[in-house]
């Protein structure tokens, strides 16, 4: 029983001794605010690529020529850089590029984070509710176009609605994806969770339990979280019958 006894006595010296098992529960604290804020400004930012690029895919070759066509397609030209550039290159040298470069003035290092990791979700948030987008009816366009609202109005009250309904099972998994992948954020300094067992190894020279113990956390969050998804996925389904 020599193993067991000595990590027992490691898990006492990794997370007991001097209260450092609270570097794991402010990481825990640190990565849900981390994703949360950074879905929501990937959120933003992509309904409004999706409203440029799906506006593109349905009214371009029926517009007349002027000031807003051209403006429409250098729009659509500048989303689709965009997506190229984000979703073509590491969410690694993203945020080492924001942080070092873009923001280096900036000592919010949480700030930074979001910003980071919300730009590179907007990317593929961004395709998502284009795909929603598209998969409307296009009579219910027309129908509200019938009632007097213009395109605007239309995409706001009438189409947008009906693709969220029918993505947000899809925008859940980005969550559950960028939750994940905010475990590179101790790089350039928020103290999330991956951090936190990188003090804690630091300290201790030891690498099994905290190690283990992120991964075991991750995992568990993941798990819950995809449960959630499943009940909403559900749910949706019943409100459809």
């Amino acid at each position: 029983m020599d193993w067991f006894t000595k990590l027992v006595e490691e898990f006492e010296v990794a997370f007991i001794v001097d209260n450092r098992w609270k570097y794991i529960v402010s990481g825990i604290g640190s990565t849900l605010l981390l994703t949360f804020l950074s879905l929501v400004l990937g959120v933003v930012i992509g309904i409004v690529i999706a409203a440029v690029r799906s506006t593109y895919d349905k009214q371009y070759t029926d517009m007349r020529a002027g000031i807003g066509k051209t403006l429409l397609n250098i729009g659509n030209g500048f989303c689709k850089c965009y997506l190229t550039i984000f979703r073509g290159t590491p969410v690694m040298v993203q945020i080492l590029i924001i942080f070092f470069v873009i923001m280096a003035s900036s000592r919010n290092k949480m700030l930074c984070g979001v910003v980071a990791f919300g730009l590179n979700s907007a990317a593929y948030v961004a395709e998502i509710i284009r795909g929603g987008i598209m998969s409307i009816d296009p009579g219910q366009t027309e129908a509200g176009r019938s009632l007097g609202l213009n395109y605007v109005q239309t995409m706001a009250y009438i189409v947008l609605p009906q693709a969220f309904k029918n993505i947000l099972p899809a925008l859940a998994n980005e969550f559950i994806t960028l939750l994940k992948e905010t475990s590179v954020a101790g790089y350039v300094g928020v103290t999330d969770l991956t951090r936190g067992a990188n003090i804690i190894r630091g300290i201790t020279y030891q690498s099994f339990w905290p190690l283990f113990a992120i991964a075991a956390i991750y995992l568990a969050m993941v798990m819950f979280f995809t449960w959630l998804v499943g009940k909403l996925e559900r749910r949706l389904k019943n409100s459809e019958r």
